[in-house]
């Protein structure tokens, strides 16, 4: 199992992505030295009180903004408060403190969503004796659009889908997001027969009448490409499209690679945590049964059928192996894939764009 971080590495990895990645990506550097200032210990509950102590002020902002009719600058005082929040609950809200940072978070992005263009719908769908949040945007022109459901992984929820629904946005495309199995709002854990709250997403928005029933994609981030791999198989009827954007799908549900990879040199904190909580297990002795479980391998998918499906990973991706992405290409379906250079998921200034026009060309 990879190495646990000390308080400075951590503080020296939030520093590097300030303004480039996760949460961290609309953060500003004096609110973020204010609040490494402050860590003097890996306490959850000190973290989430820090983040908290920055997003306030943004949010009290919003608000007087929204009164005064202001309300573009309102939106991005809520985003940014959003951004704080999200931080102080991230990657996962075990903690009570934690637990209210993923509350707030998603109050100010509501918030900030009723000034987005397209606006931010909140809709929760019947499922069972439960309900699965989603957020969507849609135009509101009277014509129908092809849509994309969006999604992340272990350690970002719906909200955090907020960067690529605003690009699928200028691509002409309606976005869905909504959590994967086993984190934010969704309301249950990851098993071998989850992908049910895809399926039940899927015909809820067939139903739309702003919505192209013909032209529904789907679009997986880290953990989440894996259930973007399996809905390509599940749903290859209805879907017209799927992105596998960092997901395993085999060699990660493997022993060796889960105890190898977990608590990765890529990856922040809470590594052990956050796979964990995706199951309700406690640990990662616990986590190794119904982990595995999950391999498309040995379900069966990988020989049959899928809708088209473009494939993307870094070369030198630490938490999801390579080998997933060419295990996928020499079984089933043709398919399409993009290496590109770096870590997990590959992220350089060309990725996202390359996955905007592939889908804007299979959803034509």
């Amino acid at each position: 199992m990879g190495r646990v971080k000390e308080l400075d590495e951590i503080k020296a990895m939030i520093r590097e992505r300030t303004g480039k990645r996760n949460t961290f990506r609309h953060a500003k550097r004096e609110d973020v030295e204010s609040v490494l200032a402050n860590l003097t210990s890996k306490d959850p509950e000190l973290w989430a009180r820090e983040w908290s102590r920055v997003a306030r002020p943004y949010e009290e902002n919003g608000a007087k903004l929204e009164q005064a009719d202001r309300f573009k600058e309102a939106r991005d005082s809520y985003v940014q408060a959003y951004a704080y929040y999200a931080t102080g609950r991230y990657p996962t809200p075990h903690t009570p403190g934690k637990m209210e940072c993923f509350r707030k978070s998603l109050e100010v992005y509501e918030k900030a969503g009723k000034y987005f263009e397209p606006a931010l719908e909140r809709v929760e769908i019947a499922f069972a004796d439960k309900k699965i949040p989603i957020y969507v945007r849609i135009p509101q022109d009277g014509q129908k659009y092809a849509i994309v459901i969006n999604f992340g992984g272990i350690d970002s929820f719906k909200a955090e889908s907020y960067e690529y629904d605003e690009g699928l946005q200028k691509a002409g495309m309606a976005s869905c997001s909504m959590d994967m199995p086993g984190v934010g709002e969704c309301p249950i854990k990851a098993s071998p027969t989850a992908e049910s709250v895809f399926t039940a997403v899927i015909d809820y928005l067939e139903k739309r009448p702003d919505v192209d029933a013909k032209r529904i994609a789907i679009m997986g981030r880290s953990f989440g490409g894996y259930w973007a791999a399996k809905m390509a198989y599940v749903e290859a009827q209805r879907l017209r499209a799927s992105i596998v954007w960092g997901g395993g799908v085999h060699y990660f549900f493997q022993e060796d690679w889960l105890r190898e990879s977990t608590n990765a040199d890529s990856y922040l904190m809470d590594h052990d945590i956050a796979r964990c909580r995706l199951f309700g297990v406690n640990s990662i002795d616990e986590l190794m049964k119904p982990w595995s479980a999950l391999s498309l391998k040995e379900q069966g998918w990988l020989e049959k059928p899928s809708c088209p499906m473009l494939i993307v990973n870094g070369k030198n991706d630490l938490q999801t192996p390579i080998a997933d992405l060419y295990i996928l290409l020499e079984y089933g379906s043709p398919k399409s894939a993009r290496v590109f250079p770096g870590g997990h998921m590959g992220q350089t200034p060309q990725t996202f764009p390359t996955i905007v026009d592939w889908l804007k060309t299979e959803l034509s």
